[in-house]
């Protein structure tokens, strides 16, 4: 018999290759999962994120053209209306009252409340379009009133709401004729400006109710003219 080999070792074990290889596969697999899913999440929230600014810009130049045209809307129809009020027609008062004279724009109407025909106090209303109805608490573009009373006495009469302060006095002059002019409110619902002017033994005053008209009221007294 032969002898029996007592230092036999048994094989080496072969490690398991393929068992290795598969679990780098699966490991690369699912980082590469995981890379694709956040690349996607970020696309999805650059696009969201681009088309609210997207959408933002497009309200904000929205609201921009739609406040530039309102704005040029609002500056045509200005122009439009200055326009329309050219040429400017005349205001002609009674000849034995001084023959006041300006010049009032053509949108506006004229109503003759006391035309003193008969002596008295003069009366004349101007109003854009129409003229309303004539009461203490109705505002006119411009009111004239020509009174058989002294420039001092109505002068006089404002004395305590200038004093007051309710109204400024400050003396003006047109077309070499020097006058008083008072701005702030007449009463609670008046509130404007007037000027004053002496007419032989007669007063004149030529005002405006409200401060709307002013533009309207300065450029108009500017042409105020009569027979001292």
């Amino acid at each position: 018999m032969p002898p029996t080999n007592f230092n036999t070792m048994p094989p080496a074990q072969v490690p398991p290759v393929k068992k290795k290889h598969v679990n780098i596969w699966l490991i690369l697999s699912i980082i590469a999962f995981v890379l694709i899913a956040i690349l996607a999440g970020l696309l999805v929230w650059t696009y969201q994120n681009y088309m609210n600014q997207k959408t933002n810009v497009d309200e904000k130049v929205a609201v921009a053209v739609s406040a530039n045209t309102a704005t040029v809307k609002k500056a045509d129809e200005a122009r439009f209306t200055e326009r329309e009020k050219e040429p400017n027609r005349e205001f002609v008062g009674p000849a034995d009252y001084g023959l006041v004279t300006f010049f009032y724009p053509k949108t506006w109407s004229v109503y003759i409340g006391k035309d003193a025909s008969s002596g008295g106090t003069y009366e004349a209303y101007l109003n854009p379009i129409t003229v309303p109805t004539v009461t203490s608490s109705q505002q006119f573009a411009t009111r004239v009133t020509i009174e058989q009373k002294d420039y001092d006495k109505v002068i006089a009469t404002y004395d305590d709401l200038v004093k007051k302060g309710t109204l400024k006095a400050s003396g003006i002059k047109v077309n070499g004729v020097t006058g008083t002019r008072l701005d702030g409110s007449f009463t609670k619902d008046i509130r404007g400006s007037a000027v004053i002017f002496k007419i032989r033994d007669k007063t004149l005053t030529v005002q405006t109710d409200a401060d709307t008209f002013m533009t309207d009221f300065n450029k108009l007294i500017t042409t105020i003219k009569f027979n001292l």
